[in-house]
């Protein structure tokens, strides 16, 4: 018998349509998760019934226990392979039996299923298959997040999919596709329906989502917090492109006790972060369980804060660049302005006070109002409104001379200061 465990997710499941692939019938695959793993492959390989088995691990790692006792069971003759792509278990690559490789020699990010695929292929234990070989990088591309940098929706598509359907019947259906078609991996067309139905929902989540976040300040990070339960990927990318300030975005299931950590920076590890609390996973892509601690820090700390705005993308006068000034609102209703002083140089006015501090670039000001007042960019209508206000003209005399009006107010502001 050959033994898989694996990851629930399209990754993992990846690796299991793999091992049916190769091994048939003898196949026998556990989809795990990081909580059930340990408890899962203790179980197996305490039964002596399973002592001949080979036994594969991929895309997920064992605890310290359960790695003395394969470690153990491989110094017997045994078999065990564990193949993983996470650098939170690079320690592994001690063992002959483990080989964890987050990117390629090429620089290429890996996942658990093409790495999989390759030792298969390279102990000839699987026959290519070009189709298969699109599924995979597909399942790559989208478990690395170079789909989004490269913009490839096929392969957010078939993650989607993959959630659609279930596990079960996703499975079913990718195993017949390769049988029937080994030349090339497509969609069908009710599936695309499916999918374009699935993607207006996700949008609709996403804009619910991003007017429920908040913003703190946790362990020396501007962190954005968010009640989740679903699409968890999708809305953790959304939410990072919409506060790009921010350093995190925390996304909390409380029913079901876990915590997913998503970032686009690369001088964050979310990874590193989320051991702090048991779990971890990508750099840009981690999760851990909702201890104590994280409930504390996560949940009762910041439950009175404000909820964050995103920028309006529907503004004519209140751009962000803007020559005369560009306007932004505080969680507490504040006014900031910045207005650049030359092609190097901005200044930040708030509140009518101007900052003592100048900022080399437009997004180093605009990160400096969003972090220290969680602002977001104001909306046409009260600017107009309080341009109108201030100069005592009507909303219809200030649009036509809105730049001229901003640089007047700020002007004003800079006499005072003097």
């Amino acid at each position: 018998m050959v033994k898989l465990f694996t990851d629930i997710d399209l990754d993992g499941l990846g690796c299991g349509i793999i091992a049916k692939l190769a091994f048939g019938e003898n196949a026998d695959v556990s989809y795990c998760s990081y909580r059930t793993l340990n408890q899962q492959v203790e179980a197996f390989i305490d039964i002596s019934e399973n002592r001949d088995a080979q036994i594969y691990i991929t895309d997920l790692a064992v605890n310290e226990t359960n790695e003395k006792k394969l470690a153990a069971r491989y110094q017997q003759g045994k078999h065990i392979r564990m193949i993983d792509h996470h650098v939170t278990a690079l320690h592994f690559n001690e063992y002959q039996w483990a080989s964890v490789k987050p990117e390629y020699d090429s620089g290429k990010k890996t996942c658990a299923t093409s790495l999989f695929y390759d030792y298969l292929i390279e102990q000839g234990l699987i026959q290519r298959n070009q189709a298969l070989e699109e599924f995979i990088d597909l399942i790559r591309q989208y478990d690395t997040w170079e789909w989004d940098e490269n913009n490839n929706i096929d392969a957010k598509r078939l993650n989607d999919l993959f959630y659609i359907l279930n596990r079960e019947n996703f499975e079913e259906a990718m195993l017949k596709r390769f049988a029937e078609n080994p030349q090339t991996f497509y969609l069908t067309e009710t599936e695309n329906m499916l999918l374009d139905m699935e993607e207006a929902k996700i949008n609709r989540y996403i804009h619910s989502k991003s007017r429920q976040t908040v913003q703190a300040v946790i362990d020396d990070y501007y962190i954005g917090i968010v009640h989740a339960e679903q699409y968890l990927s999708e809305l953790g990318n959304a939410l990072n492109k919409l506060y790009p300030h921010l350093d995190m975005i925390l996304l909390l299931n409380v029913s079901g006790k876990k915590v997913g950590y998503r970032t686009i920076h690369d001088s964050v590890n979310v990874a590193e972060y989320a051991k702090r609390f048991g779990g971890g996973g990508h750099p840009k892509a981690s999760g851990s369980d909702m201890s104590a601690e994280a409930f504390d820090k996560f949940v009762i700390k910041v439950f009175n804060l404000p909820t964050l705005k995103p920028d309006t993308d529907r503004n004519e006068f209140n751009i962000k660049e803007a020559k005369s000034g560009t306007s932004y609102k505080s969680v507490k209703g504040e006014i900031s302005f910045i207005r650049p002083v030359n092609e190097n140089m901005y200044v930040v006015f708030h509140n009518g006070k101007k900052h003592e501090s100048l900022f080399t670039s437009y997004e180093e000001a605009e990160r400096y109002i969003k972090r220290t007042y969680g602002s977001w960019l104001r909306y046409d209508q009260e600017c107009l409104q309080q341009l109108a206000e201030t100069f005592s003209k009507k909303i219809e005399e200030v649009k036509p001379a809105y730049q001229h009006l901003v640089k007047k107010l700020l002007d004003t502001f800079e006499k005072k200061e003097k």
